[in-house]
């Protein structure tokens, strides 16, 4: 009972502290890494103690936390994460012990090892999210595997259960602190297999930990792309293909039109008109930066027919009244206008031929995506 009770202590002084250093993350999915990446190797020395079916009841002299019943040891590990949440880890430890059912607590040497397979749950990042900046990992586990007396000459199989605790220093070294519990279906501590009342004997292996983790290779993991902000971003440049269609083909029609009335008309004026008529340069939602520099194609017509004639450009600005208050339309539509004016002293218009308009928030166009933008036009 002693046991158990110092481990439920461990364990709810843990669970305390994750509770009151719990990172405010944002939970997020994370990308799956390679074979070759989030592996770590662990090293530590221990404190370990026998304890078995031949102690019990039998009070505090023969409690496996008195001096002849424990020993010091070592361990070391190598393992990998799968998940920011799931691993697994091979576990190698023991080198010497002492036996508990010894009546006269001599002779209670006990050689041995014992070869563990884990398996690890990071609490932490289970349920607070993935952090890559989190300092403190809360990691219970579970497992089987392998034990050898080399004083005895015996195996046996056994379970284990525990909680490591890791405490980041860097990026790649961490300190550990581990509490562990083996129970073995053999004598393998020295004790009888079988008690005088007929009981089988289960010996027990308790543990404490101090050691060091070192990640090797990539120890992080990429966030997932967020597929929906791709597709929005996707969205809003056709969109902004579209309004440009749009626009081409009404202009388009009203040439049509205009041929269809005035067949005398010469060539040039037609021309002339052409240049004049509004060119639109597109943008994202909440962006005063061009969305494609394709749209500036025809804007540099604009530009060379504007220095070759010494012509007067306007260039206006606009924001979808969906989206934000009139202020904040105001001042995003002005900021387009003048991105698109900067791009015209660019192309060798004199900054003195060009005026801005900023028309703020409007809604003339369907959909709302279509009044993101600004126009260039030749005034007279």
């Amino acid at each position: 009972m002693k046991k158990l009770f110092i481990a439920l202590i461990f364990a709810c002084v843990s669970v305390t502290g994750m509770a009151q250093n719990a990172d405010i993350t944002e939970k997020y999915s994370v990308a799956t890494n390679s074979f070759w990446s989030n592996w770590f190797i662990q090293g530590g020395v221990t404190w370990e103690a026998w304890y078995g079916n031949y102690e019990d009841g039998r009070g505090f002299s023969k409690n496996p936390f008195k001096a002849f019943r424990s020993n010091p040891g070592a361990a070391i590990a190598i393992g990998k994460w799968f998940t920011p949440g799931i691993g697994l880890r091979t576990k190698l430890q023991g080198i010497w012990g002492k036996s508990v059912w010894n009546e006269e607590n001599i002779e209670t040497e006990n050689k041995y090892w014992m070869l563990n397979e884990h398996v690890l749950f990071n609490l932490s990042n289970l349920l607070y999210g993935y952090n890559e900046n989190r300092v403190w990992n809360f990691i219970p586990f579970v497992g089987a595997g392998l034990a050898r007396s080399c004083t005895y000459n015996r195996y046996a199989m056994g379970l284990s259960v525990g909680i490591l605790n890791e405490f980041w220093v860097n990026k790649r070294l961490a300190i550990n602190f581990e509490i562990g519990w083996n129970r073995y279906e053999s004598d393998i501590c020295g004790m009888p297999a079988e008690m005088g009342s007929g009981i089988m004997n289960h010996p027990n292996h308790v543990y404490a930990e101090v050691g060091v983790t070192y990640n090797l290779g990539k120890r992080t993991w990429n966030k997932v792309p967020d597929v929906d902000a791709i597709k929005a971003l996707s969205q809003s440049q056709i969109d902004a293909l579209n309004a440009q269609l749009a626009d081409e083909k009404a202009e388009n029609d009203r040439l049509k039109n205009e041929l269809a009335n005035k067949k005398s008309e010469p060539t040039v004026k037609y021309e002339k008109e052409y240049v004049t008529t509004p060119v639109s340069v597109f943008f994202n939602i909440d962006k005063a930066k061009i969305a494609s520099k394709k749209d500036l194609v025809n804007v540099k017509n604009l530009a060379d027919y504007a220095k070759d004639n010494n012509a007067t450009l306007l260039v206006t600005g606009y924001a979808d009244s969906a989206t934000g208050p009139a202020d904040y339309n105001r001042e995003l539509s002005q900021k387009r206008a003048e991105t698109v004016a900067d791009e015209l002293v660019k192309m060798g218009v004199n900054r003195s031929n060009i005026k801005i308009e900023a028309m703020g928030g409007v809604d003339t166009l369907v959909p709302p995506s279509y009044n993101r933008r600004a126009t260039v036009e030749i005034v007279k």
